[in-house]
């Protein structure tokens, strides 16, 4: 495949779009982001087009928690949660939180044994050996993005997250991100200052947490090469992200980018379908650029043979003594595939061919009603999809930086994109 980009060249296009600075939606690096893949599209000889989707821009202020006892505490104020200039309440532990008070919750993250995972997939690549026994740290506790959850039922006035169950010392947490409003004010503190917080509840104090909210015009990209065919392809991955992050999902622009530049360079008679290149906006907003391009392009659905989304790759790190250290080795690799025979078996074959290490082929209800990814509101408009995803605990924190970065797997999954693209030739829309 002499038209894939090297490693050193989507690394290089990782970079530009890290040194930018924080990507949220809204955001002016996102902003700028946009504009670079249009004018790289064009340049490849793409037809390019800018869709406006409107999001929730969401910019956090001063985050503290001050006791009474002169404790400070600085914090990251929780997103889309209601801004204040001061709370004061009573402190404590979430069990006992009743109207009023500030309620102060301890995270940790879950811990997914991939033998448990291995019941769920159709197929995995697992050349050496290690589903057996290797446990996964996922991103998110217990209740996913529902984390205030607990403390609204309890008709608590404010909510303290403690990350004391994290392997490195943060309180960068972007969760949760599904831009739903909750009515009261949340605050993220570190593992070692909740440790401290912890150890004085319950007490009295004062919660700070600003921020502001307003709506914005932001855009998906939207690219497109002709070919032989009545049918469509669907390449995308999402331009935003919640701080300059490297993985998510710098990577996944990078693959979709790399793709992009492949097909450009074969002739249309020898492309398998017309081939979309999508790069959506709003991710951090409940997939906000998913749902209006859907909105938008509706018709096109019934054509379309796959939806191939690609996202996050990245690094198993390690915690060693409050701070990540990247691993050699790869996150495990999910890949969401329709239950079609036909595509479940191209994609295996792939994995082996590309020897995509800690794969799993899963079904895209595997863990959910519908794929933990960008993409997932394609799966029930019955759209063929193969959506890949890693999972990295840093995926949604500020330590989300360019060394974790699966460098070494990413010119296999580029190839992987483009094969299994070319394995849909002669295929004719299958609904799910």
């Amino acid at each position: 495949m002499e038209h894939v980009p090297s490693a050193v060249e989507m690394l290089g296009w990782i970079e530009t779009v890290v040194s930018r600075g924080i990507r949220r939606p809204g955001y002016p690096a996102d902003g700028w982001t946009e504009r670079w893949l249009a004018e790289r599209l064009t340049e490849f000889g793409l037809e390019v087009t800018l869709e406006p989707v409107e999001v929730p821009r969401w910019q956090p202020g001063t985050g503290v928690l001050r006791l009474d006892d002169g404790t400070e505490l600085a914090g990251f104020p929780l997103p889309h949660t209601a801004p204040t200039d001061g709370l004061r309440a009573r402190i404590v532990p979430l069990a006992d939180a009743g109207p009023g008070d500030i309620a102060v919750d301890e995270l940790a993250f879950t811990e997914l044994p991939q033998s448990y995972v291995s019941t769920l997939a159709t197929s995995a690549y697992d050349p050496e050996g290690v589903f057996d026994t290797l446990v996964q740290t996922i991103p998110f506790g217990p209740r996913m993005m529902e984390v205030v959850e607990p403390a609204l039922e309890a008709g608590a006035a404010g909510y303290i997250g403690a990350l004391t169950g994290l392997p490195w010392e943060t309180r960068d947490y972007y969760v949760p991100y599904d831009a739903i409003e909750r009515p009261i004010p949340g605050l993220w503190l570190s593992g070692s200052d909740g440790r401290r917080l912890l150890d004085r509840l319950p007490c009295t104090g004062e919660l700070v947490a600003q921020s502001v909210t307003d709506t914005v015009t932001t855009h998906n990209v939207v690219a497109t090469l002709p070919a032989d065919s009545p049918y469509t392809v669907i390449v995308a991955s999402h331009h935003d992200g919640p701080w300059a992050s490297a993985v998510e999902d710098a990577s996944g622009i990078a693959l979709v980018l790399a793709a992009a530049r492949h097909w450009s360079q074969v002739p249309a008679s020898a492309r398998p379908h017309n081939l979309m290149f999508l790069f959506t906006s709003g991710h951090m907003a409940h997939a906000a650029g998913t749902r209006a391009f859907i909105e938008r392009h509706r018709p096109l659905l019934a054509d379309v043979v796959l939806q191939l989304h690609l996202e996050h790759a990245a690094l198993r790190c390690d915690g060693v003594d409050g701070e990540l250290v990247p691993t050699a080795d790869p996150e495990v690799r999910w890949w969401f595939t329709s239950r079609m025979p036909r595509l479940e078996k191209l994609v295996a074959e792939t994995l082996e061919t590309e020897k995509l290490r800690r794969s799993f082929v899963l079904p895209p209800d595997a863990f959910s009603p519908m794929p933990p990814t960008d993409g997932a509101f394609f799966h029930p408009e019955g759209v063929p999809l193969v959506h890949f995803l890693s999972a990295p605990m840093y995926l949604f924190d500020s330590a989300d930086t360019l060394d974790k970065i699966d460098v070494a797997g990413l010119e296999p999954l580029a190839r992987a994109a483009v094969r299994i693209v070319a394995g849909t030739a002669g295929w004719s829309p299958q609904p799910c």
